[in-house]
């Protein structure tokens, strides 16, 4: 078996990468079409989740991906964009992606919605260049089960994240490794 030193795996990770986002990149959405998919996802999480709008209004700020696109065979990547909402307004727009090796094959689409119930947690996310799940704060992810109310759920981290809306052929509920980067828009 060929041995592959790790700078040519991760140029290799980097090309996949780069291969299965150029679309997605080359066309990147406007403020106003992240703005409409952002209001549509809340929506459908209001409409998802019982007791969902009562929760979203403890919320220090609430970071939206609608439309988050993970692809691989054995290397994958990951990518979206979205909004952060303050108060109900969109304060600033960011990106997330992530790559990953391993066993893996197919696509998936999802909708990813971290909320920050910590006013500290929501300071400290947005002052960085970049900030990683698992790395730069940790996200307590809630999965919840028919009819349960999410207000009856005993939350006490300061960022709680949901995955929504799964489609495709993969499946993978973790936000570990995913980076998220402030956009000029």
């Amino acid at each position: 078996m060929p041995k592959y030193s790790f700078n040519a795996i991760s140029k290799l990770i980097m090309l996949l990468t780069v291969t299965v986002f150029s679309v997605n990149t080359s066309y990147a959405a406007s403020s106003v079409e992240i703005d409409i998919e952002v209001e549509a996802a809340i929506k459908k999480f209001k409409l998802e989740v019982a007791g969902a709008d009562k929760f979203l209004q403890k919320a220090e700020g609430v970071l939206v991906f609608p439309d988050v696109v993970k692809a691989g065979f054995v290397i994958g990547g990951e990518y979206g964009e979205g909004a952060l909402l303050v108060k109900g307004k969109t304060v600033d727009y960011y990106n997330t992606a992530a790559a990953s090796i391993g066993f893996q094959l197919g696509a998936q689409f999802k909708t990813v919605m971290l909320i920050f119930l910590s006013k500290d947690a929501l300071n400290k996310f947005r002052k960085s260049d970049g900030w990683e799940a698992g790395v730069d704060g940790s996200v307590a992810l809630v999965e919840l089960g028919a009819a349960k109310d999410i207000n009856s759920v005993n939350i006490t981290d300061p960022i709680v994240g949901f995955v929504f809306s799964n489609k495709g052929l993969m499946y993978n509920l973790t936000l570990e490794g995913s980076k998220m980067t402030k956009m000029n828009k």
